[in-house]
């Protein structure tokens, strides 16, 4: 599955524990990324300060859903479980 552009669940709904630029302390859960533009597309994307969490990250139906309210749906619920 390819993620679906202007999505940005992926960069709000989960905790980032390591530093971001501009969030040396990472991210709460349920805060936006501050490398969330306002298309919601991430101004680090393949660069190399970029966290491996988020490299790492990779869409699939179980947790991006159909939608994009879906998917920071199903994040939000997995965040609040772990």
């Amino acid at each position: 599955m390819e993620c679906r552009l202007s999505c940005g669940a992926c960069c709000i709904a989960p905790s980032i524990s390591s530093a971001i630029p501009g969030m040396p302390n990472g991210k709460p859960a349920g805060i936006r990324c501050i490398q969330l533009n306002e298309k919601n597309l991430c101004t680090i994307f393949g660069q190399p300060e970029r966290p491996a969490v988020c490299h790492n990250f990779k869409a699939c139906p179980d947790i991006c859903g159909t939608s994009n309210e879906q998917a920071l749906a199903i994040i939000m619920e997995l965040e609040n479980i772990t």
